[in-house]
């Protein structure tokens, strides 16, 4: 709730409304309209205090950051996902060469070697 929130982290209700409000925080609702904060929201609004405090963004700051960290988030989980499908495909070809490979080659018995004594001429 808005009220544990604002208390846990030092911060006015009000503030916490405002993030709401410019996009930063986005906390679930209850049936009776109460907002909810879940760890995750939790960890943003660290970031977002964090971020404020510490190092003296503004909230327009806050924001492109908070975008730009999405964004490279989700580049990260394709990355993985390309990585993943490269993976597979290898695994699948490098079987499916190895089969070919095995029954494509002929057996054959080493030719009977005579061992030669001396030179030969030629």
């Amino acid at each position: 709730m808005i009220s544990a929130v604002a208390e846990t982290y030092g911060i006015h209700p009000q503030t916490l409304r405002l993030y709401e409000r410019e996009g930063l925080l986005k906390p679930s609702r209850s049936d009776g309209n109460t907002r909810l904060y879940t760890a995750d929201d939790l960890e943003q609004l660290e970031l977002i205090l964090s971020l404020t405090r510490d190092l003296g963004v503004n909230l327009a700051g806050v924001e492109v950051i908070l975008n730009m960290r999405k964004r490279m988030q989700e580049m990260q989980d394709e990355m993985a996902e390309f990585v993943r499908y490269v993976e597979q495909e290898m695994t699948e070809r490098s079987s499916e060469m190895a089969e070919k490979i095995q029954h494509a080659l002929v057996r054959v018995r080493p030719a009977h070697v005579v061992p030669v004594r001396g030179r030969v001429r030629g």
